[in-house]
Protein backbone atom coordinates (compact mmCIF):
# COMPACT_ATOMS: atom_id res chain seq x y z
CA UNK A 1 0.00 0.00 0.00
CA UNK A 2 1.22 3.63 -1.18
CA UNK A 3 -0.10 6.15 1.16
CA UNK A 4 -0.97 9.24 -1.14
CA UNK A 5 1.46 11.48 0.84
CA UNK A 6 5.57 11.65 1.47
CA UNK A 7 5.26 13.07 5.41
CA UNK A 8 4.81 10.50 7.20
CA UNK A 9 2.87 10.11 10.53
CA UNK A 10 4.02 8.79 14.18
CA UNK A 11 1.23 8.44 16.96
CA UNK A 12 1.53 7.40 20.28
CA UNK A 13 0.18 4.39 21.99
CA UNK A 14 -1.97 4.59 24.97
CA UNK A 15 -4.97 4.02 27.04
CA UNK A 16 -7.02 5.26 24.18
CA UNK A 17 -5.47 3.63 21.47
CA UNK A 18 -3.99 0.39 22.48
CA UNK A 19 -6.27 -1.85 21.66
CA UNK A 20 -6.31 -4.37 18.70
CA UNK A 21 -9.45 -2.31 17.16
CA UNK A 22 -7.56 1.04 17.88
CA UNK A 23 -4.61 -0.16 16.16
CA UNK A 24 -6.13 -1.22 13.13
CA UNK A 25 -8.33 2.16 12.90
CA UNK A 26 -4.93 3.91 13.49
CA UNK A 27 -3.34 2.65 10.74
CA UNK A 28 -6.19 2.87 9.04
CA UNK A 29 -6.58 6.82 9.02
CA UNK A 30 -3.00 7.13 8.65
CA UNK A 31 -0.10 5.73 11.08
CA UNK A 32 2.80 4.77 9.98
CA UNK A 33 4.82 4.54 13.12
CA UNK A 34 3.54 3.94 16.73
CA UNK A 35 5.15 5.22 19.49
CA UNK A 36 5.38 3.98 22.53
CA UNK A 37 6.24 5.87 25.68
CA UNK A 38 8.36 4.43 28.27
CA UNK A 39 8.06 6.94 30.51
CA UNK A 40 4.08 5.13 31.15
CA UNK A 41 3.49 1.64 31.49
CA UNK A 42 4.52 -1.57 32.48
CA UNK A 43 6.28 -3.99 30.02
CA UNK A 44 4.05 -6.30 30.58
CA UNK A 45 1.29 -3.37 28.58
CA UNK A 46 4.06 -2.38 26.29
CA UNK A 47 4.74 -6.53 25.46
CA UNK A 48 1.05 -6.61 24.25
CA UNK A 49 0.92 -3.43 22.33
CA UNK A 50 4.11 -4.50 20.02
CA UNK A 51 2.45 -8.19 19.71
CA UNK A 52 -1.01 -6.64 18.84
CA UNK A 53 1.21 -4.23 16.21
CA UNK A 54 3.17 -7.03 14.51
CA UNK A 55 -0.16 -9.22 14.12
CA UNK A 56 -2.04 -6.17 12.25
CA UNK A 57 1.29 -6.16 10.52
CA UNK A 58 1.11 -9.45 9.26
CA UNK A 59 -2.35 -9.19 8.75
CA UNK A 60 -1.91 -6.06 6.12
CA UNK A 61 1.49 -7.46 4.52
CA UNK A 62 2.77 -3.82 5.03
CA UNK A 63 6.13 -2.93 7.55
CA UNK A 64 4.55 -0.98 10.34
CA UNK A 65 7.73 0.94 12.53
CA UNK A 66 7.79 0.74 16.40
CA UNK A 67 9.37 3.40 18.49
CA UNK A 68 10.63 3.54 21.77
CA UNK A 69 10.52 6.74 23.65
CA UNK A 70 12.58 6.29 27.10
CA UNK A 71 11.85 8.56 29.99
CA UNK A 72 15.26 9.68 30.20
CA UNK A 73 16.45 11.75 33.57
CA UNK A 74 13.59 13.44 35.30
CA UNK A 75 14.68 16.52 37.20
CA UNK A 76 11.37 17.42 39.76
CA UNK A 77 10.61 18.91 43.15
CA UNK A 78 10.85 16.40 45.87
CA UNK A 79 8.07 16.59 48.75
CA UNK A 80 6.92 20.12 50.24
CA UNK A 81 6.16 19.93 53.66
CA UNK A 82 2.74 21.49 53.32
CA UNK A 83 1.92 20.15 49.87
CA UNK A 84 2.18 23.41 48.50
CA UNK A 85 2.88 26.95 48.19
CA UNK A 86 2.31 30.24 46.83
CA UNK A 87 5.81 31.95 45.14
CA UNK A 88 5.27 35.28 44.69
CA UNK A 89 7.13 37.80 42.34
CA UNK A 90 10.48 39.16 43.72
CA UNK A 91 10.27 36.63 46.69
CA UNK A 92 13.48 35.03 47.68
CA UNK A 93 13.75 31.49 48.22
CA UNK A 94 15.91 28.54 49.26
CA UNK A 95 16.73 25.38 47.62
CA UNK A 96 17.85 22.58 49.67
CA UNK A 97 19.42 18.83 47.78
CA UNK A 98 17.06 16.65 50.20
CA UNK A 99 13.84 14.85 49.31
CA UNK A 100 11.79 16.77 52.07
CA UNK A 101 12.94 20.06 53.87
CA UNK A 102 11.75 20.96 57.69
CA UNK A 103 11.81 24.41 56.87
CA UNK A 104 8.79 25.83 54.95
CA UNK A 105 10.45 28.52 53.52
CA UNK A 106 12.83 26.01 51.55
CA UNK A 107 11.82 24.19 48.49
CA UNK A 108 13.48 20.41 48.43
CA UNK A 109 15.23 20.11 45.19
CA UNK A 110 16.90 16.33 45.54
CA UNK A 111 19.33 16.35 43.01
CA UNK A 112 22.86 17.59 44.36
CA UNK A 113 24.23 17.53 40.84
CA UNK A 114 22.27 20.81 40.04
CA UNK A 115 24.31 22.56 43.26
CA UNK A 116 27.43 21.67 41.49
CA UNK A 117 26.49 22.93 38.51
CA UNK A 118 24.00 25.89 38.69
CA UNK A 119 25.82 29.61 39.09
CA UNK A 120 23.96 33.11 39.81
CA UNK A 121 22.33 34.40 37.05
CA UNK A 122 20.96 30.80 36.05
CA UNK A 123 17.47 30.79 35.51
CA UNK A 124 15.22 28.01 37.27
CA UNK A 125 11.98 26.60 35.68
CA UNK A 126 9.46 25.03 37.48
CA UNK A 127 5.85 23.06 36.50
CA UNK A 128 6.89 23.55 32.57
CA UNK A 129 7.96 27.22 32.96
CA UNK A 130 4.61 28.65 34.73
CA UNK A 131 7.45 29.44 37.59
CA UNK A 132 10.28 31.35 36.47
CA UNK A 133 12.87 32.27 39.12
CA UNK A 134 16.57 33.28 38.53
CA UNK A 135 19.74 32.26 40.73
CA UNK A 136 20.97 35.11 43.05
CA UNK A 137 23.42 33.24 45.41
CA UNK A 138 24.92 29.84 46.03
CA UNK A 139 26.62 28.54 48.91
CA UNK A 140 27.89 24.63 49.19
CA UNK A 141 24.34 22.62 49.40
CA UNK A 142 22.34 25.98 49.38
CA UNK A 143 21.45 27.93 46.61
CA UNK A 144 18.65 31.31 46.99
CA UNK A 145 16.58 32.23 43.70
CA UNK A 146 14.59 34.98 43.26
CA UNK A 147 10.75 34.72 41.90
CA UNK A 148 10.44 36.04 38.05
CA UNK A 149 7.08 34.51 37.99
CA UNK A 150 5.38 33.58 40.59
CA UNK A 151 2.57 30.89 41.15
CA UNK A 152 1.56 27.92 42.93
CA UNK A 153 4.28 24.90 43.44
CA UNK A 154 3.19 21.65 44.73
CA UNK A 155 5.27 18.31 45.19
CA UNK A 156 7.60 16.56 42.26
CA UNK A 157 6.71 19.13 40.01
CA UNK A 158 9.05 19.06 37.32
CA UNK A 159 12.05 21.54 36.77
CA UNK A 160 14.02 23.01 33.99
CA UNK A 161 17.43 24.07 33.78
CA UNK A 162 18.37 26.10 30.50
CA UNK A 163 21.96 27.75 31.32
CA UNK A 164 23.68 25.20 32.47
CA UNK A 165 24.74 21.39 31.65
CA UNK A 166 24.17 18.72 34.23
CA UNK A 167 26.27 15.59 35.10
CA UNK A 168 23.71 13.27 34.91
CA UNK A 169 23.27 9.98 33.81
CA UNK A 170 22.51 9.74 30.31
CA UNK A 171 20.50 6.47 30.88
CA UNK A 172 19.13 5.85 34.20
CA UNK A 173 18.63 2.26 35.65
CA UNK A 174 14.66 2.66 34.28
CA UNK A 175 15.95 3.16 30.80
CA UNK A 176 18.32 0.74 30.77
CA UNK A 177 15.55 -2.11 31.87
CA UNK A 178 13.62 -0.75 29.17
CA UNK A 179 16.22 -0.73 26.67
CA UNK A 180 16.49 -4.43 26.93
CA UNK A 181 13.39 -4.90 26.63
CA UNK A 182 12.77 -3.25 23.93
CA UNK A 183 15.48 -4.85 21.95
CA UNK A 184 14.44 -8.30 23.05
CA UNK A 185 11.11 -7.28 21.43
CA UNK A 186 12.29 -6.04 18.47
CA UNK A 187 11.34 -2.49 18.41
CA UNK A 188 12.73 -0.60 15.15
CA UNK A 189 14.04 2.76 16.71
CA UNK A 190 14.70 4.11 20.36
CA UNK A 191 14.48 7.61 20.95
CA UNK A 192 16.95 8.66 23.79
CA UNK A 193 15.40 12.03 26.14
CA UNK A 194 17.67 15.21 27.00
CA UNK A 195 20.56 14.86 25.00
CA UNK A 196 23.08 17.46 25.60
CA UNK A 197 26.05 17.09 24.13
CA UNK A 198 27.11 14.11 21.19
CA UNK A 199 29.02 11.96 23.80
CA UNK A 200 26.10 11.62 25.39
CA UNK A 201 25.27 8.84 22.25
CA UNK A 202 28.20 6.93 22.62
CA UNK A 203 26.72 4.11 25.23
CA UNK A 204 23.23 3.45 23.87
CA UNK A 205 24.64 3.17 20.55
CA UNK A 206 27.37 0.28 22.36
CA UNK A 207 24.17 -1.28 23.61
CA UNK A 208 21.48 -0.82 20.84
CA UNK A 209 24.52 -2.24 18.35
CA UNK A 210 22.86 -1.62 15.33
CA UNK A 211 20.13 -3.44 16.15
CA UNK A 212 17.55 -0.37 15.93
CA UNK A 213 17.93 2.45 14.85
CA UNK A 214 18.86 5.98 17.29
CA UNK A 215 16.85 8.67 17.58
CA UNK A 216 17.92 11.97 19.13
CA UNK A 217 15.31 14.24 21.28
CA UNK A 218 16.29 17.50 20.28
CA UNK A 219 14.76 19.13 23.57
CA UNK A 220 17.67 21.14 25.08
CA UNK A 221 19.65 24.37 24.41
CA UNK A 222 23.01 22.62 25.10
CA UNK A 223 21.43 20.27 21.97
CA UNK A 224 21.38 23.17 19.74
CA UNK A 225 24.90 24.50 20.25
CA UNK A 226 26.23 20.29 19.42
CA UNK A 227 23.54 19.88 16.94
CA UNK A 228 26.24 18.88 14.18
CA UNK A 229 27.72 16.07 16.41
CA UNK A 230 24.25 15.15 17.64
CA UNK A 231 22.69 14.49 13.84
CA UNK A 232 26.42 13.07 12.82
CA UNK A 233 25.68 10.31 15.74
CA UNK A 234 22.29 9.59 15.35
CA UNK A 235 20.10 7.82 12.84
CA UNK A 236 17.22 10.52 13.04
CA UNK A 237 15.91 13.32 14.88
CA UNK A 238 13.42 14.36 16.96
CA UNK A 239 12.41 17.93 17.40
CA UNK A 240 10.82 17.52 21.14
CA UNK A 241 9.10 21.00 21.30
CA UNK A 242 7.31 20.72 24.95
CA UNK A 243 10.81 20.72 26.72
CA UNK A 244 12.63 22.69 23.85
CA UNK A 245 9.93 25.32 24.16
CA UNK A 246 10.26 25.76 27.99
CA UNK A 247 14.29 26.00 28.26
CA UNK A 248 14.54 28.60 25.02
CA UNK A 249 12.21 31.58 24.42
CA UNK A 250 8.95 30.07 22.45
CA UNK A 251 9.37 33.02 19.45
CA UNK A 252 12.90 31.14 18.73
CA UNK A 253 11.39 27.49 18.58
CA UNK A 254 10.00 28.09 14.99
CA UNK A 255 13.55 28.93 13.64
CA UNK A 256 15.06 26.45 15.49
CA UNK A 257 13.00 23.49 14.14
CA UNK A 258 13.81 25.30 11.02
CA UNK A 259 17.36 25.11 10.55
CA UNK A 260 17.44 21.17 12.59
CA UNK A 261 14.96 20.08 9.80
CA UNK A 262 17.70 21.58 7.17
CA UNK A 263 20.83 19.89 8.53
CA UNK A 264 19.05 16.42 9.15
CA UNK A 265 18.34 16.78 5.10
CA UNK A 266 22.05 17.56 4.35
CA UNK A 267 22.70 14.74 6.60
CA UNK A 268 20.26 12.04 5.25
CA UNK A 269 18.49 11.77 8.76
CA UNK A 270 14.70 11.38 8.91
CA UNK A 271 13.32 14.26 11.03
CA UNK A 272 10.26 14.09 13.04
CA UNK A 273 8.54 17.36 14.33
CA UNK A 274 6.64 16.56 17.60
CA UNK A 275 4.71 17.86 20.42
CA UNK A 276 1.13 19.40 20.83
CA UNK A 277 0.82 19.25 16.89
CA UNK A 278 -3.10 18.95 17.35
CA UNK A 279 -3.09 19.63 21.17
CA UNK A 280 -6.69 20.66 21.51
CA UNK A 281 -8.08 16.95 19.91
CA UNK A 282 -7.69 16.00 22.85
CA UNK A 283 -10.67 17.06 23.74
CA UNK A 284 -11.82 18.53 20.71
CA UNK A 285 -12.90 16.77 17.33
CA UNK A 286 -11.55 19.83 14.99
CA UNK A 287 -8.27 21.54 15.21
CA UNK A 288 -7.19 24.95 15.69
CA UNK A 289 -6.57 26.50 12.81
CA UNK A 290 -3.03 27.60 14.45
CA UNK A 291 -2.97 24.08 15.04
CA UNK A 292 -3.15 23.19 10.97
CA UNK A 293 -1.35 25.66 10.24
CA UNK A 294 1.85 24.65 12.49
CA UNK A 295 1.19 21.25 11.17
CA UNK A 296 1.54 22.67 7.79
CA UNK A 297 4.60 24.46 8.47
CA UNK A 298 6.48 21.39 9.36
CA UNK A 299 5.44 19.80 6.02
CA UNK A 300 6.50 23.05 4.31
CA UNK A 301 9.93 22.91 6.24
CA UNK A 302 10.64 19.69 5.13
CA UNK A 303 9.96 17.18 8.05
CA UNK A 304 9.93 13.63 7.11
CA UNK A 305 7.78 12.83 9.97
CA UNK A 306 5.12 14.77 12.72
CA UNK A 307 4.12 13.21 15.53
CA UNK A 308 0.82 12.97 17.78
CA UNK A 309 1.60 12.58 21.82
CA UNK A 310 -1.32 12.85 24.29
CA UNK A 311 -3.69 13.15 20.95
CA UNK A 312 -3.69 9.85 20.37
CA UNK A 313 -2.74 8.25 23.72
CA UNK A 314 -5.25 9.70 26.00
CA UNK A 315 -7.60 12.30 24.18
CA UNK A 316 -11.58 11.50 23.16
CA UNK A 317 -10.66 11.38 19.26
CA UNK A 318 -7.23 9.73 18.67
CA UNK A 319 -8.39 8.67 14.66
CA UNK A 320 -9.64 12.03 14.38
CA UNK A 321 -6.32 13.28 15.21
CA UNK A 322 -4.90 10.89 12.76
CA UNK A 323 -7.27 11.72 9.95
CA UNK A 324 -7.07 15.52 10.15
CA UNK A 325 -3.56 15.40 10.40
CA UNK A 326 -3.30 13.35 6.83
CA UNK A 327 -5.57 15.45 5.56
CA UNK A 328 -3.70 18.41 6.76
CA UNK A 329 -0.11 16.63 5.06
CA UNK A 330 -1.90 15.71 1.86
CA UNK A 331 -3.34 19.20 1.68
CA UNK A 332 0.08 20.83 1.87
CA UNK A 333 2.41 18.35 -0.33
CA UNK A 334 -0.79 19.24 -2.79
CA UNK A 335 -0.02 22.91 -2.88
CA UNK A 336 2.55 24.62 -5.55
CA UNK A 337 4.28 26.19 -2.70
CA UNK A 338 5.17 22.86 -1.79
CA UNK A 339 6.90 21.42 -5.11
CA UNK A 340 8.76 25.04 -4.93
CA UNK A 341 9.80 24.87 -1.58
CA UNK A 342 11.33 21.11 -1.69
CA UNK A 343 13.26 22.30 -5.20
CA UNK A 344 14.93 25.30 -3.57
CA UNK A 345 16.08 23.59 -0.50
CA UNK A 346 18.13 21.01 -2.26
CA UNK A 347 21.32 20.34 -1.18
CA UNK A 348 24.70 20.07 -2.95
CA UNK A 349 26.02 16.45 -2.76
CA UNK A 350 28.39 15.63 -0.35
CA UNK A 351 29.76 12.05 -1.60
CA UNK A 352 29.60 9.56 -4.70
CA UNK A 353 26.77 8.02 -2.96
CA UNK A 354 24.79 11.60 -2.59
CA UNK A 355 25.38 11.74 -6.36
CA UNK A 356 23.90 8.76 -7.46
CA UNK A 357 20.79 9.48 -5.48
CA UNK A 358 20.52 12.71 -6.52
CA UNK A 359 21.17 12.00 -10.19
CA UNK A 360 18.55 8.70 -9.86
CA UNK A 361 15.86 11.05 -8.73
CA UNK A 362 16.94 13.82 -11.54
CA UNK A 363 16.65 11.07 -13.83
CA UNK A 364 13.47 9.36 -13.35
CA UNK A 365 12.26 13.24 -12.76
CA UNK A 366 12.97 14.29 -16.12
CA UNK A 367 11.58 10.62 -17.80
CA UNK A 368 8.59 11.31 -15.91
CA UNK A 369 9.44 7.71 -14.93
CA UNK A 370 6.57 6.21 -12.76
CA UNK A 371 8.58 5.10 -9.43
CA UNK A 372 12.02 5.42 -8.20
CA UNK A 373 13.29 2.22 -6.65
CA UNK A 374 16.42 1.80 -4.56
CA UNK A 375 17.42 -1.96 -3.43
CA UNK A 376 19.56 -0.83 -0.69
CA UNK A 377 20.52 -3.71 2.17
CA UNK A 378 20.74 -0.84 4.62
CA UNK A 379 17.85 1.89 3.85
CA UNK A 380 20.93 4.15 3.41
CA UNK A 381 20.13 4.34 -0.55
CA UNK A 382 16.66 5.23 0.47
CA UNK A 383 17.66 8.41 2.68
CA UNK A 384 20.03 9.39 0.01
CA UNK A 385 17.33 9.66 -2.31
CA UNK A 386 14.77 10.85 -0.01
CA UNK A 387 16.58 13.79 1.29
CA UNK A 388 16.48 14.81 -2.25
CA UNK A 389 12.40 14.95 -1.72
CA UNK A 390 11.56 13.78 -4.94
CA UNK A 391 8.16 14.30 -6.77
CA UNK A 392 7.87 10.23 -7.80
CA UNK A 393 7.08 7.26 -5.47
CA UNK A 394 10.09 5.91 -4.13
CA UNK A 395 9.88 2.20 -3.31
CA UNK A 396 12.68 0.90 -1.18
CA UNK A 397 13.67 -3.16 -2.12
CA UNK A 398 15.50 -4.45 0.81
CA UNK A 399 15.95 -8.35 2.30
CA UNK A 400 16.11 -7.01 5.77
CA UNK A 401 13.33 -6.76 7.70
CA UNK A 402 14.22 -4.43 10.21
CA UNK A 403 15.62 -1.86 7.25
CA UNK A 404 12.06 -2.25 5.64
CA UNK A 405 10.55 -1.31 9.19
CA UNK A 406 12.57 1.87 9.84
CA UNK A 407 11.92 3.05 6.65
CA UNK A 408 7.91 3.80 7.75
CA UNK A 409 9.81 6.84 9.25
CA UNK A 410 11.17 8.31 6.27
CA UNK A 411 9.75 10.58 3.74
CA UNK A 412 8.36 9.30 0.31
CA UNK A 413 9.56 5.60 0.95
CA UNK A 414 7.57 2.77 1.00
CA UNK A 415 9.22 -0.49 1.72
CA UNK A 416 9.10 -3.91 -0.15
CA UNK A 417 10.30 -6.75 1.59
CA UNK A 418 12.39 -9.09 -1.06
CA UNK A 419 14.58 -11.62 -0.44
CA UNK A 420 14.48 -13.52 -3.11
CA UNK A 421 16.63 -11.53 -5.92
CA UNK A 422 20.03 -13.71 -6.44
CA UNK A 423 21.75 -11.23 -8.67
CA UNK A 424 21.33 -7.96 -10.53
CA UNK A 425 19.44 -8.91 -13.33
CA UNK A 426 16.50 -10.65 -11.11
CA UNK A 427 16.73 -7.93 -8.88
CA UNK A 428 15.55 -5.52 -11.97
CA UNK A 429 12.96 -7.96 -12.81
CA UNK A 430 11.52 -8.26 -9.11
CA UNK A 431 11.70 -4.45 -9.03
CA UNK A 432 9.72 -3.97 -11.89
CA UNK A 433 7.14 -6.86 -10.94
CA UNK A 434 7.09 -4.67 -7.28
CA UNK A 435 5.97 -1.40 -9.39
CA UNK A 436 3.80 -2.97 -11.45
CA UNK A 437 1.48 -4.85 -7.90
CA UNK A 438 1.94 -1.34 -6.68
CA UNK A 439 1.80 1.25 -9.13
CA UNK A 440 -0.21 -0.67 -12.00
CA UNK A 441 1.71 1.71 -14.51
CA UNK A 442 0.80 2.34 -17.93
CA UNK A 443 2.36 0.01 -20.89
CA UNK A 444 5.70 1.57 -22.15
CA UNK A 445 6.31 3.21 -18.95
CA UNK A 446 9.95 3.96 -17.11
CA UNK A 447 11.12 3.20 -14.22
CA UNK A 448 14.39 4.14 -12.65
CA UNK A 449 16.41 1.33 -10.34
CA UNK A 450 19.07 2.44 -8.19
CA UNK A 451 21.49 -0.47 -6.84
CA UNK A 452 24.93 -1.95 -6.59
CA UNK A 453 27.25 -4.16 -8.32
CA UNK A 454 28.81 -6.47 -6.65
CA UNK A 455 24.80 -7.21 -6.18
CA UNK A 456 24.07 -7.54 -2.56
CA UNK A 457 27.12 -6.11 -1.31
CA UNK A 458 26.83 -3.54 1.74
CA UNK A 459 27.72 0.39 0.52
CA UNK A 460 28.15 -0.69 -2.96
CA UNK A 461 25.63 1.79 -4.32
CA UNK A 462 26.62 2.99 -7.69
CA UNK A 463 24.57 1.74 -10.54
CA UNK A 464 21.57 3.82 -12.14
CA UNK A 465 19.65 1.79 -14.46
CA UNK A 466 16.10 2.90 -16.49
CA UNK A 467 14.01 -0.14 -17.23
CA UNK A 468 10.79 -0.30 -18.88
CA UNK A 469 8.36 -1.81 -16.30
CA UNK A 470 6.15 -3.09 -18.84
Amino acid sequence: MIRSRRAKIVATVGPASASPFMLRNLFNAGVDTFRLNFSHGEHDIHAATIAAIRKLENEIGAPIGILQDLQGPKIRLGRIKSGSRILDRHEKVCFLPSETVEDETCLPLPHPEIFDAIEPGHRLFIDDGRIRLRISDKQVGWIEAEVLEGGKVSDRKGVNLPDCILDLPVLTEKDRADLQFGLDNGVDWVALSFVQKATDLDEITAIIDGRAGLISKIEKPSALEEIEGIVDKSDAIMIARGDLGVEIPPEDVPARQKEIIALCRRACRPVIVATQMLESMVTSPTPTRAEASDVATAIYDGADAVMLSAESATGDFPSEAVEVMDRIIRSTEGHSFYAAAMSSSREACLSDADAIADTGATLACALNAVCITAYSMTGLTGLRVSARRPKLPLVIMTRDLCVARRMALVWGARSVLEASAVDYDSMVETAKAECRQLLQPESGEKMVVLSGVPFGQIGSTNNIRVATVR
